[in-house]
């Protein structure tokens, strides 16, 4: 019996993407978003999430999306870097279990997939596996901790 990864499937318009279940805190639905002064670009806000101020992206320019507004019915992911992260999506599709050989290094099919570890060819698509590890550059990463330092203590 080969391995296999739990994955958090969702859609961003037509597309299909995914999420390690590993990194997955819980899924809620879509709340009002706090703007937050000086973040780096994507950033939508943040949210208060069991008293921790939980950063919230728009990860939809990240795969060449058109933006916009936050719907009632989106969904926030919460996930787990180096710190909680909060991704607006359209909608949860599945969580499923995919063979690893199925998954195959993004670079192997299309060079220039920033922010995506793997692909999983299915009957009517592909399946973009997120790379969340590297979602942030360094200086991002800076920039999104010195705004969050600069909110008010609570």
């Amino acid at each position: 019996m080969s391995d296999s990864r739990q994955l958090l499937v969702f859609r961003l318009d037509a597309r299909r993407i995914a999420l390690d279940l590993a990194v997955v805190e819980r899924v809620i639905r879509a709340v009002a978003i706090t703007p937050l002064p000086a973040a780096p670009e994507g950033v939508c806000g943040v949210i208060q999430l069991h008293g921790k101020v939980v950063p919230i992206f728009d990860i939809r320019q990240r795969f060449g999306l058109p933006g916009r507004t936050l719907r009632l019915s989106d969904q926030i992911v919460i996930a787990r870097t180096d710190r909680p992260v909060g991704l607006c999506v359209d909608e949860i599709e599945a969580v499923a279990a995919y063979p690893v050989e199925r998954i195959v290094a993004a670079d192997s099919v299309l060079e220039g997939l920033a922010h995506v570890q793997g692909v999983v060819s299915l009957d009517d698509g592909l399946l973009l596996v997120h790379d969340l590890a590297g979602f942030l550059s360094l200086e991002e990463a800076r920039q999104l901790g010195s705004a969050l330092a600069q909110l008010p203590a609570a």
